[in-house]
């Protein structure tokens, strides 16, 4: 049985396939979680474990991320990520100021998930984009400082900066600490990082099913809507700020493009905010859902704007 295959032919499917899992699981069992049994269980474990899941994710994660980058590279990826988290934090001031309920803006779009989405770039998709649109491996290299968006960190700080949640000054400090970790242990030894790195995609798909068990499917549908239009939403503003950015910074406007997706992790950043800031702890499950679908549409939309424009730029070329 090809199962991997066929997972691997949705998009985003290592993580959305084990979150509709285990959103079945809580919806049609939802007995089982609240039995003595189940939570003293590996398998309540793995599928409560959420923060445990993240913080093993996210010591993976941090193991790629290098610290040392060229000054071609520093300039790309700096740029694109100021882009990326500045855009962000405009778009939390302003919905801080038209919105009196920013838990239900509209369409059941909430500040947290709005935010989640905007701040966390997908550097699989940007790399692999870059890398087959034949661009100087420096651009492909850009993401080692676009990475410092993944995880709840920036979303944390946006939120607490733009006056949309209070987060004790220690939270920020915890909510990164796995990050870092990973990164001091693979910048300190490569095999540390080779490691290391290998658990990233393997762990994925566990925090997902952690993840997707604590949401209800009764709203999957109206989180779907909304989640495309914010999927649609993050393409079209970060697309044209880091396109206008790239432009500005010497680059063809390619790259900026290539960034304006949303990270597969950042489906997981909801849950985790919400279990640092009680007042979001109503609407994680929605505004999770709402992630993954925009997910899912900046890794449909995003690829085809780029090879769009790329071959928009080679027909100029050839012109000239």
């Amino acid at each position: 049985m090809k199962i991997k295959a066929a997972i691997d032919k949705v998009p985003g499917g290592m993580m959305l396939i084990p979150l509709l899992i285990g959103a079945i699981i809580r919806t049609f069992f939802p007995g089982i979680f609240d039995t003595p049994e189940f939570k003293s269980s590996f398998t309540g474990g793995l599928l409560t474990g959420t923060s445990a899941l993240l913080a093993a994710f996210y010591i993976c994660l941090g193991s790629t991320i290098r610290f040392q980058a060229t000054g071609y590279i520093l300039k790309k990826g700096v740029s694109l990520w100021v882009g990326k988290i500045g855009t962000t934090f405009i778009i939390a001031l302003l919905i801080k100021l038209i919105f009196p309920d920013q838990n239900n803006l509209f369409l059941g779009l909430s500040a947290l998930a709005i935010i989640a989405a905007f701040s966390d770039t997908n550097g699989g998709l940007y790399m692999a984009l870059m890398g087959q649109l034949g661009k100087k491996a420096e651009d492909v290299a850009a993401y080692s400082i676009m990475s410092l968006e993944s995880g709840p960190f920036f979303t944390m700080l946006i939120l607490g900066v733009a006056g949309l949640a209070s987060f004790p000054i220690m939270a920020f400090v915890f909510a990164i600490v796995p990050l870092v970790l990973g990164m001091i242990l693979g910048n300190l030894d490569e095999k540390m990082r080779e490691f290391l790195s290998k658990g990233q995609d393997v762990m994925i798909p566990l925090f997902s099913l952690a993840i997707g068990a604590s949401i209800n499917l009764a709203n999957v549908v109206k989180a779907g809507a909304s989640g495309i239009i914010l999927g649609i939403g993050v393409v079209v503003v970060t697309g044209v700020v880091l396109f206008l950015i790239d432009r500005l910074t010497g680059g063809d406007g390619i790259a900026g493009i290539a960034a304006s997706s949303t990270a597969g992790n950042a489906a997981a950043v909801p849950v985790a905010v919400a279990a640092v800031y009680s007042g979001y702890s109503s609407i994680a499950a929605t505004a999770t859902l709402q992630v993954t679908a925009a997910v899912i549409v900046t890794a449909i939309l995003t690829p085809l704007l780029t090879t769009w424009l790329a071959k928009r730029a080679q027909r100029r070329k050839a012109q000239v």
